[in-house]
């Protein structure tokens, strides 16, 4: 599963919710008609009757979601979809999760952690790399100098003292 959202809370008084999605397009979610939900450590499909963005979140109409009150029992339930249904990358393209766990080395071979994990910030993406200490590497060309997530490394153009 991957997952693609959180559920924030109920919207309106109809039953429907609102998502904070994790995706680059905020519309991302609205193409898929089936969403699985976080529940007790395991996860829940839910059929999507009607779904669209409304600002930053996307918003949408669960089946047997009928009122607020039901709305309000799936808050903070993370919203996933089976990598298998994902579109393929283009050349050049990664989904954040593949990168996770990745070992990161500088162009001089020096291992410097391995990705914890990915933040999105108003200038470009950044690499938190966990290791000896944490760095944080922009998540940009010519830093990101190659990626091989079949082989689990990741080399960066970044001095081992930064």
């Amino acid at each position: 599963m991957v997952v693609m959202g959180r559920v924030a809370g109920a919207f309106g008084v109809k039953g429907w919710v609102k998502v904070q999605t994790f995706t680059q397009s905020v519309d991302a979610l609205t193409g898929f008609d089936t969403w699985w939900l976080s529940q007790d450590g395991g996860w829940r499909e839910q059929r999507v009757e009607e779904s669209r963005v409304h600002g930053r979140a996307v918003v949408a109409k669960l089946s047997g979601i009928e009122d607020r009150d039901a709305a309000a029992q799936p808050r903070g339930c993370e919203v996933a979809v089976p990598r298998a249904l994902l579109p393929e990358n283009a050349a050049g393209e990664f989904y954040w999760m593949d990168l996770i766990g990745l070992e990161v080395r500088n162009l001089q071979g020096v291992p410097l952690g391995r990705v914890g994990e990915l933040l999105e910030t108003a200038a470009q993406p950044v690499l938190l790399v966990e290791g000896e200490r944490e760095r944080l590497i922009p998540f940009i060309e010519p830093v990101v100098v190659s990626v091989d997530v079949a082989g689990g490394s990741l080399v960066v153009d970044w001095d081992a003292d930064f």
